[in-house]
C-alpha cells in the first residue's frame, strides 16, 4: 500500500529536524577549523596536532548543568577508549571573568583529557556560531567532522559513543 504524500512529508521534515538538531546537516564531512589554546597548565595545543586519531571536542563551561551531567560519560569513553586512539578535549567557552573556575571544576569533575581555554570564545564561534553549550563535534582520522550534538539529552552518550567506536574501527 502506498504512503500518503503527508505522511512521507511528516517523515522527511522529522528527519531533517533531527538532523539539525543535532548539527550533522550542516557541518558533517567539512574539515574541522585548527585552532590553537593553551590549556590549564598554559601549554598550547592545536587540534591538528591529534591527526590521525578520533577527536572528540566537547565544548561547555562551569555554570552550564547540562556540560556537568555529559562530561562524567566522555571522561569514561576516553578511559575506556583512550588506548585505541581517542583524543577527548574539553574546550572550556568561560569568559576571562569565570576562567579561574575552571581548573578547579575539571578537577571535581575528574577530568584526566586535555581542558582548553577558549576565554574569547573565538573556536567556540567557529564551531558553534549559536554558542549553544554543551556542544560535541566528533572529528575522524582525517580532520573532517564526523557528526555534532548539540546541547545535551539522556542518551546522547550511547550515540556519541557508537559513532567514535565506528570511527575507530576505520583504517
Amino acid at each position: 500500500m502506498p504512503v500518503p504524500a503527508t505522511s512521507r512529508a511528516v517523515g522527511a521534515l522529522v528527519l531533517v529536524a533531527g538532523l539539525v538538531a543535532t548539527g550533522s546537516a550542516s557541518a558533517a564531512g567539512k574539515a574541522a577549523p585548527d585552532f590553537s589554546l593553551r590549556d590549564l597548565n598554559n601549554v598550547t595545543q592545536t587540534l591538528s596536532q591529534y591527526k590521525g586519531k578520533v577527536v572528540v571536542l566537547d565544548f561547555w563551561a562551569t555554570w552550564c548543568g547540562p556540560c556537568k551531567i555529559e562530561i562524567p560519560h566522555l571522561q569514561a569513553m576516553y578511559t575506556e577508549l583512550g588506548a585505541k586512539g581517542l583524543v577527548v578535549i574539553g574546550i572550556s567557552a568561560d569568559d576571562a571573568r569565570s576562567s579561574s573556575q575552571v581548573k578547579p571544576v575539571a578537577m571535581s569533575l575528574g577530568i584526566t583529557y586535555p581542558v582548553l581555554q577558549d576565554k574569547d570564545s573565538a573556536v567556540v564561534s567557529q564551531y558553534d556560531p549559536a554558542k549553544t553549550l554543551p556542544y560535541t563535534v566528533v572529528v575522524d582520522k582525517a580532520g573532517n567532522i564526523a557528526t555534532v550534538f548539540s546541547g545535551y539529552n539522556a542518551g546522547d552518550e550511547v550515540k556519541v559513543q557508537a559513532a567514535v567506536t565506528a570511527l575507530l574501527g576505520q583504517p
